[in-house]
């Protein structure tokens, strides 16, 4: 997709005081491709939803200081169209002279691409959902490194040389919290289900649910992995197609709770901000893995400054105001909270996993299967 720039943009107006950056629908979000699943998009503008009224101008870097994007960029998007398409539009906006070329696919799909065009490949940077097709394209060495000016805004283990998170998800326990004091729900994973005894939710089909089980079969061992699984089988779990699905069916008080990426219970809120759904956060497991969407300029850059300084923009505090408020994501800079009752970064307790290996899904759903979860 072609953005065009529109006449007579000041570019330099900082627009975040009266929310710059538009609002969309949102729905999926997968640890593995991003399928953004449905979702009713909006054109308006502005910060609007629950725990947003009132959000003041975000920290961080403006794009007005950062450096001005002039040229042509192709950007390979595996975040989907509807989900950061106003704000790649945004960036593009303010800068007559930029010419922003944008192609929206899965990140596995654009992996594949970069690799079989070779040389002849037209991307510049390549925007992924998640660090596994990041780590993917590293390791195929179609990558250039970033200078630290960039890699350093973002904390070491969300970040290596060749690319560089922009946002993140954390791995959660959503609760119905008219039915559980969050002192009832289990702070390990490896507890469920044995020592929760409500009902419980899933998405094992969706990506997300699949990276967590993966970061479980590399933290726990795969034979763990394996009886885990039983046991959550063998007790009843509801599975249903997506993760906001499941959210929703706390709300609704059908099931009470489950293992869902955080945004997810926001999107929910914001929908209906009176709903008795709580999050919950294990600790130093696979239940809190914290996965990143992020960013990596291709070894067939036309211009690598140009695509550098368009990564560095999605680090903006703009930007980084944008995932919080609209995707509900964690922002990376530290300057810009996360919307809602949430802890931050470094509140929570992260397992120290390389989040390049929880692309290995196939793997994963293998012994999923074997264990008797329909997948």
């Amino acid at each position: 997709m072609t953005y065009t720039l529109p006449e007579d943009v000041d570019r330099r107006r900082f627009l975040a005081a009266t929310g710059a950056l538009g609002t969309v629908g949102l729905a999926g979000c997968t640890g593995g491709d991003e399928t953004d699943d449905g979702g009713d998009g909006t054109d308006s503008i502005g910060q609007i939803g629950s725990g947003r009224e009132g959000r003041g101008l975000p920290g961080g870097t403006p794009i007005a200081e950062m450096p001005d994007l002039e040229g042509e960029l192709t950007v390979y998007s595996g975040r989907g169209e509807f989900l950061v398409g106003d704000l790649v539009e945004y960036i593009d906006e303010q800068y007559d002279d930029f010419d922003l070329t944008v192609r929206y696919a899965g990140s596995t799909d654009h992996v594949n691409a970069i690799v079989s065009e070779g040389e002849g490949s037209p991307a510049d940077v390549f925007y992924s959902v998640n660090a596994g097709a990041l780590g993917a394209l590293a390791s195929e060495e179609r990558t250039r490194s970033l200078p630290s000016e960039i890699t350093d805004l973002v904390r070491s283990e969300f970040r290596t040389d060749q690319w560089v998170g922009t946002s993140g998800r954390a791995r959660s326990i959503p609760y119905d919290g008219d039915e559980y004091d969050a002192s009832e729900i289990p702070t390990d994973i490896m507890a469920f289900p044995e020592e929760f005894d409500g009902d419980l939710g899933w998405a094992p089909s969706y990506g997300s649910c699949q990276a967590f089980v993966t970061a479980m079969r590399l933290i726990e061992g795969e034979e763990a992995t394996r009886e885990w699984l039983e046991a959550v089988v063998e007790s009843g779990i509801s599975s249903y197609g997506d993760e906001l699905r499941v959210c929703q069916e706390i709300a609704d008080g059908n099931i009470d709770a489950a293992f869902t990426n955080h945004y997810y219970i926001q999107r929910v809120l914001d929908g209906n901000p009176e709903a008795t759904i709580e999050t919950a956060f294990t600790e130093g497991d696979a239940g809190a893995v914290f996965n990143v969407a992020g960013a990596a300029v291709v070894d067939t850059a036309s211009d690598p400054t140009l695509a550098e300084n368009f990564v560095r923009h999605l680090l903006s505090a703009e930007a980084q105001d944008y995932f919080a408020r609209t995707t509900f994501e964690y922002p990376l800079i530290p300057d810009v909270e996360p919307i809602g009752d949430l802890p931050t970064i470094d509140e929570l307790d992260v397992p120290d996993i390389d989040l390049t290996k929880l692309s290995d899904l196939e793997t994963t759903i293998d012994l999923m299967r074997d264990a008797g979860v329909e997948v």
